[in-house]
């Protein structure tokens, strides 16, 4: 069984713990809220075929652990990364605080014209707001993000968000002529072979084309508890 697309981009989701990340990425790929989540151990996997601007993009994304425990592993896995979903808790002042942080590892280990979209999550909980929208949103300027604010519980703006970021990679690095076609943007080192998740987590990617135009691939396993 195999997909065809016209192009691959690979996605992280990084942010602090607690702030929804396996969320809404679950929500991305599932269409539901993940009820029973629990702290990310390590990596966890999703895999999706969108379209964008009339092509089929296929988005290996790769959602990432907060705990500060889990970093230097985290940060192997920014390796060619064409975009990423910066996320912060709208009711967490302290994830909100941490973003530089996070910012300062996905340009430098992945790559300074990496595609980032901060996201401030749990946007259903506006009662208990610690970061207005007008002060993430000149954060975002300042840093030349664009930014959306989510919910991965009701599904406001999930899928919006990683349109807007392919959509952005698409337009700005391909049809501008300043990517080529993806090359290290879509790069994904396991070409091949195969990847054994943290946590008991497996997600096996066979025949990776490495983003090329027209791939074909074998359809991947998505590396997430149901």
């Amino acid at each position: 069984m195999s997909e065809t697309y016209d192009f691959l981009f690979k996605f992280l989701v990084i942010g602090s713990a607690g702030t929804g990340k396996s969320c809404l990425l679950h929500q991305f790929i599932e269409n539901k809220f993940k009820q029973d989540s629990n702290h990310t151990i390590g990596v966890e996997f999703g895999s999706k075929v969108v379209n964008v601007g009339g092509k089929t993009v296929k988005l290996q994304i790769w959602d990432t652990a907060g705990q500060e425990r889990f970093r230097s592993v985290t940060r192997s896995y920014y390796r060619g990364a064409a975009g990423a979903l910066l996320v912060y808790d709208i009711t967490s002042r302290e994830t909100y605080n941490a973003l530089t942080n996070w910012l300062t590892d996905a340009r430098t280990l992945a790559s300074p014209n990496i595609v980032i979209i901060l996201c401030g999550n749990k946007k259903d909980l506006d009662a208990d707001r610690e970061v207005t929208f007008l002060e993430a949103s000149r954060f975002a300027q300042e840093n030349e993000l664009m930014f959306l604010e989510t919910s991965a519980l009701t599904g406001e703006n999930v899928e919006e968000a990683f349109l807007k970021c392919a959509r952005t990679i698409l337009n700005k690095k391909i049809e501008s002529g300043k990517g080529g076609n993806l090359g290290l943007l879509g790069f994904f080192w396991g070409l091949g072979g195969s990847w054994r998740g943290f946590g008991g987590r497996f997600g096996e990617l066979q025949g990776i084309d490495g983003g090329e135009r027209g791939g074909s691939v074998p359809k991947m396993h998505q590396d997430h508890p149901e």
